[in-house]
């Protein structure tokens, strides 16, 4: 039982480290965008779009959803 509930307990520290980590990811896109990135305009709507919606998703609760978004955004500034 007691091996139980240490499982349990790191099984949910770890989901909630992974949440957290969604700011950190907003500023290393925001870092990126401050230099001035050499994007078309396409890919630069994109980027910014991503990581509105990476914000809005972690705002939400919806932290998978929101390190997909800011994924593909930091795909695309090759960071």
């Amino acid at each position: 039982m007691r091996k139980t509930l240490v499982m349990l307990a790191l099984a949910m520290g770890t989901g909630m480290a992974l949440a957290h980590n969604c700011p950190n990811e907003m500023k290393a896109i925001d870092a990126k965008l401050a230099t001035n990135p050499k994007l078309s305009d396409a890919e630069m709507a994109k980027v910014k779009q991503l990581r509105s919606d990476g914000e809005a998703a972690h705002k939400a609760g919806k932290h998978d959803e929101s390190m997909k978004s800011l994924g593909e955004a930091k795909k695309i500034l090759g960071i």
